[in-house]
């Protein structure tokens, strides 16, 4: 029989477009499976490339889980879906808005639940906090994440910020003056993303998904940097009050808020700057007293669970 499948995704700069259609090119080249792509469409669509104002302004609904209105999806809900992969991003260590605004519609809920769920990330290089709410969402909806892959910016941490800022605010992604790398996912990895499309496509011809988080992270799908994932974990905590702060003078998009959504972009580049080299600098010198902690949360970052 005809393996059905499901692909979500939500891009504005096209990149996870393409990664998602490099990693599914295996099934969509077979005969045996049927692959049903659904591209999210906020209502109106968030601008790309933004202005300053634009790009900070998405930072408290997307910390805070509040969705954005989609356009009507082309499905109901009703349909069957032997397997649904969704693919997203992090926007300010959370879940892009039209994410949440997927995990939160009755229609999505209803296509997750009691479905096997796999989850592509594309990410500059923080993720890890981000897709706990993603598990989180899974678990209530009823589905079961037996997936995750991961791709994202390799640069540089302080080397990438100024590139995908250029790529944000001009839609500039090529290397820069020499020194800043191109932004983004590397044309190589996507390329390369079809070796995960590979072992769905084995998954299936076994008849289990048990061990394909197993396999996935034999084959590099999922790398954790866990002196990014604790200053996130930090950063998680700073995000939510300062998204409690400027959601009190209005929605989003609202002029009365420009003042502290402004505020933020300073304290934020401050940190990025001047408070994470720190704080890289002090988990380097820790890191070995903490082996075995290390390697816990690595194992838990890795793994599927959505308990």
């Amino acid at each position: 029989m005809t393996k059905k499948i499901l692909v979500v995704y939500y891009t504005q700069t096209g990149q996870l477009r393409n990664i998602v259609q490099s990693l599914t090119k295996p099934l969509t080249e077979d005969s045996g499976y049927d692959l049903h792509f659904e591209e999210l469409k906020p209502k109106p669509p968030f601008p790309f490339p933004y202005n300053a104002d634009e790009f900070f302004q998405v930072m408290p609904e997307s910390v805070a889980g509040i969705p954005c209105e989609l356009e009507p999806l082309s499905l109901k809900g009703d349909e069957h879906f032997d397997l649904v992969m969704v693919a997203w991003q992090p926007w300010y260590l959370s879940p892009s808005i039209p994410i949440h605004a997927f995990f939160q519609h009755p229609v999505g809920k209803v296509l997750i639940k009691g479905k096997p769920i796999v989850t592509i990330v594309g990410s500059r290089n923080m993720w890890v906090m981000a897709h706990e709410t993603i598990r989180g969402y899974i678990r209530e909806a009823g589905g079961k994440l037996v997936g995750n892959i991961l791709f994202y910016d390799k640069a540089p941490n302080l080397l990438s910020v100024v590139s995908v800022i250029r790529w944000m605010f001009h839609g500039k992604s090529e290397r820069y003056l020499w020194i800043f790398p191109p932004s983004g996912v590397s044309a190589k990895d996507i390329a390369g993303a079809s070796v995960y499309g590979e072992i769905i496509r084995e998954a299936f011809i076994k008849g289990s998904f048990d061990k394909l988080q197993q396999d996935l992270v034999a084959a590099g799908a999922v790398e954790v940097k866990t002196s990014l994932a604790m200053i996130e974990k930090r950063g998680k905590v700073m995000f939510r009050i300062w998204s409690d702060f400027i959601r009190r003078k209005g929605p989003y998009g609202a002029r009365s808020r420009v003042l502290r959504v402004r505020m933020f972009k300073y304290y934020l580049l401050f940190v990025i700057y001047l408070v994470s080299p720190l704080a890289s600098a002090v988990y380097w010198l820790i890191k070995p007293f903490r082996k075995k902690t290390i390697q816990q949360q690595i194992s838990l970052y890795q793994s599927v669970s959505c308990e």
